[in-house]
């Protein structure tokens, strides 16, 4: 009988199926937690197990009480990270986003391009974790990628709305500063310039402020797990407030709309 592994948070585990338990191409929790790893980082047994609570995944089990996940059933799951880090959005959405089939869409729908000549927009990468070896990008390849104006970028510095990273004499800015450098510069096309944009940076400030409250005990602990549960939660917490702000701004065009 194999060995019980013991998962993220401490507690014992289920122990992996015998391989005769294993229908063909199923996998054990374990097995999936590690093929997404690359794609997730983040990902851990216990946030699959939290899915599952939360009757986003049903993985199939054996007699024994066995998880066995499907290869729909990995591309549920993976459906769901994208959701939450892609686009922020709440567990209740990503559900209704299932139900009207996107995992079937996901899996259908052709991988995104990479490589220099690849559109940046067409594979977001937004997370509050950022690994130390991401990507810089200098002034020279901002403006080129996102078509700004040098002035817009020098602009967006000097109202705080992005800062960069000096190193060696050279400024440089992360994945996350390049892409609200391109949002700005299709604002710009409307007149939309920096000292607009306080209201923006002011108002992100104060969440972020919120948030940090609220989490800040767990997000300075020193043990990793209760870090790692925090960062989660500071994930979900953006996601929701990030629809929550969207809700406000569709409800007042409306009003403006007629």
């Amino acid at each position: 009988m194999a060995e019980p592994h013991l998962d993220p948070i401490g507690g014992p585990g289920e122990p992996d199926p015998e391989p005769s338990e294993r229908p063909r191409k199923s996998m054990t929790i374990g097995a999936v937690c590690k093929s997404l790893q690359t794609e997730f980082p983040d990902i851990s047994i216990s946030k699959i197990r939290y899915l599952e609570d939360q009757k986003l995944l049903q993985p199939r089990r054996t007699p024994g009480g066995y998880r066995l996940y499907s290869a729909s059933d990995v591309q549920r799951l993976r459906t769901i990270l994208r959701l939450q880090r892609d686009e922020f959005l709440p567990l209740r959405v990503i559900r209704q986003e299932l139900a009207s089939g996107r995992a079937q869409e996901d899996e259908r729908a052709t991988p995104a391009p990479s490589g220099p000549g690849a559109d940046p927009r067409a594979r977001r990468r937004t997370s509050v974790t950022v690994s130390p070896n991401a990507p810089m990008y200098s002034l020279a390849d901002v403006v080129e990628e996102t078509r700004a104006d040098p002035k817009l970028v020098q602009e967006l510095e000097e109202y705080g709305v992005i800062r960069g990273d000096l190193r060696a004499g050279t400024k440089y800015y992360d994945e996350t500063e390049r892409e609200i450098v391109r949002a700005v510069a299709e604002l710009a096309r409307y007149g939309v310039g920096g000292r607009n944009l306080r209201v923006f940076r002011t108002s992100a400030d104060r969440e972020a402020a919120l948030l940090q409250q609220l989490l800040a005990p767990a997000l300075r602990s020193r043990n990793v797990e209760r870090r790692k549960e925090a960062l989660e939660a500071l994930e979900n917490l953006a996601a929701v407030t990030t629809h929550l702000k969207h809700l406000l701004l569709i409800r007042d065009l409306r009003k403006i709309a007629g």
